[in-house]
């Protein structure tokens, strides 16, 4: 039996790994030159020739277990192909009046920061992680492991459970609400809010559901791979390859070919190739769109407003702050300001001229990813998605407002220690990824129904036609599209 993936994204690659095991040929088809999809790497070369390398895209690592589960399903030792650690500061938070606070990974460490820095009893933030890893618990078999599009998910045990510790889920009240029931200082209330944007959400419409976000963090961990972020990417692609599966790059697959209810092979470069099954990684807007024009529609589906996606500036930084470490935030100072622009809840979808701003410096941890005595700065601000803004202003504006605030929070004029420099927005995350409008998480979780408004795992229309990635269920970033593998291959058969 043949199958074929469209997309080298971590999605695909997982599985192409996962069908490999259960008997397939496996071919990917990748329309970039490499794998990974947001998931891959480049250098910058400084002046005086040392180089500075990047990680393109997703800097968070967390749930390593499904990444050394794709190792141990294929008979192999995970740490023969990929290597981590555990991190022991989670991230580090700054405010313009001079506050700063560490999240450590100890939480009782964490909770006495919490009371000394901000005066928040810790017990608050015990609860909260406690409350986390509960929501966690009664939704992990249920809405991650699981297809939400097939009845018995809805009969089973764990359905049960959901039901009857609905109440406790936060689904009918917003993140935002239930993080100021929970905490006195708008500080730690800010700083919980944040993980809304881990799916591209507003804390202040998305459901408290999504408190279920900082379980992954806190609870189980935040890592590091030791090669850098891309290391996922290159270890399952090695592995792929010693499974015999076969990747064509600079391949971009036109059409999905289908006769009656099934689904024949694609269409590569004006070649048609036979398939048994197909399987897409793409945006599952454009799938249907570009690649399906003439297949029924979901247009309920593929209409959904989008998240917000990114605006990133890579920049070489020739000297090194000590202040800083790997993961690190700077607050806008008027939360809700920010997400009502990111959004367009009063007008056109921008950047606030205050962006909350996410840094982070791989070379704290892998000291050969910047020349000595530099640091590689990742500079990542939520962008509305691309509905035809003009960019480039919004680009010029937005890197003068970084440039002020890191250099009034670090009491260091920024400007001048930027020797390299390469952008990443909306409309190229479009262009280089498939992804509608330049959305980093498909579409938005900003309504309580958001999670069954994701395309299903598998086609409605075509027997053998099946989706994964951040697009479709059960949602964006590198676990979920990890789990959305798993989901696919277990409704293949054998």
């Amino acid at each position: 039996m043949k199958a074929a993936i469209i997309g080298a994204g971590i999605a695909g690659i997982a599985s192409a790994i996962r069908l490999a095991v259960k008997g397939y040929s496996v071919d990917v088809f990748e329309a970039n030159d490499y794998p990974g999809g947001k998931l891959s790497t480049f250098e910058h070369t400084a002046p005086d020739g040392g180089v500075y390398r990047f990680d393109a895209g997703p800097s968070l690592f967390t749930m390593p277990q499904l990444v050394d589960d794709l190792f141990r399903l294929a008979g192999r030792n995970p740490a023969d192909y990929f290597e981590y650690v555990r991190l022991e500061e989670t991230c580090r938070y700054f405010w313009d009046d001079g506050t700063r606070l560490t999240a450590w990974a100890d939480h009782n460490r964490f909770a006495r920061e919490v009371e000394a820095i901000l005066g928040e009893p810790g017990q608050h933030l015990l609860d909260h992680l406690a409350d986390s890893a509960l929501k966690y618990d009664v939704t992990e078999k249920l809405f991650l492991q699981k297809s939400l599009h097939k009845l018995g998910t809805w009969l089973g045990r764990d359905a049960l459970r959901g039901y009857l510790n609905l109440p406790k889920l936060g689904v009918f009240g917003t993140m935002n609400g239930a993080n100021e029931r929970r905490f006195q200082h708008p500080k730690l209330v800010q700083l919980f809010n944040r993980y809304a944007t881990y799916n591209g959400s507003d804390p202040y419409q998305t459901p408290a559901t999504l408190n279920i976000i900082p379980h992954l963090e806190y609870n189980i961990g935040a890592f590091f791979p030791k090669q850098g972020m891309v290391s996922i990417t290159s270890s399952l692609e090695k592995l792929a390859t010693d499974l015999g599966i076969q990747f064509h790059y600079k391949a971009r697959v036109d059409a999905i070919e289908t006769t009656g209810k099934q689904v024949t092979g694609l269409r590569v470069d004006n070649q048609i190739i036979p398939f048994d099954l197909v399987v897409s990684n793409m945006d599952v807007v454009n799938t249907f769109r570009k690649l399906l024009p003439n297949a029924r529609q979901p247009e309920r589906i593929l209409r959904q407003p989008k998240s917000s996606s990114g605006l990133i500036f890579y920049w070489g930084i020739n000297r090194e702050f000590p202040e800083l470490d790997l993961h690190n935030i700077f607050f806008s100072n008027d939360y809700q300001a920010e997400f009502n622009q990111l959004f367009g809840k009063n007008g056109p979808a921008s950047l606030s001229n205050d962006p909350t701003i996410y840094l982070n410096i791989t070379s704290k941890h892998k000291p050969d990813d910047a020349p000595p005595g530099h640091e590689n700065w990742f500079i990542l601000l939520n962008a509305p998605n691309n509905t035809g803004q003009d960019w480039d202003t919004i680009i010029a504006q937005a890197r003068q407002h970084v440039i002020r605030k890191l250099s009034h929070v670090l009491g260091v004029d920024v400007a001048p220690l930027i020797e390299t420099e390469s952008i990443l927005d909306p409309r190229s995350i479009e262009s280089r990824t498939s992804s509608s409008q330049g959305a980093l998480y498909g579409n938005s979780s900003n309504n309580r129904f958001a999670a069954f408004m994701r395309h299903a795992n598998f086609s409605h229309e075509f027997g053998n036609l099946y989706f994964v990635g951040g697009s479709v269920h059960p949602g964006g970033g590198i676990p979920l599209c990890l789990l959305s593998a798993k989901i696919m291959s277990e409704l293949v058969a054998d």
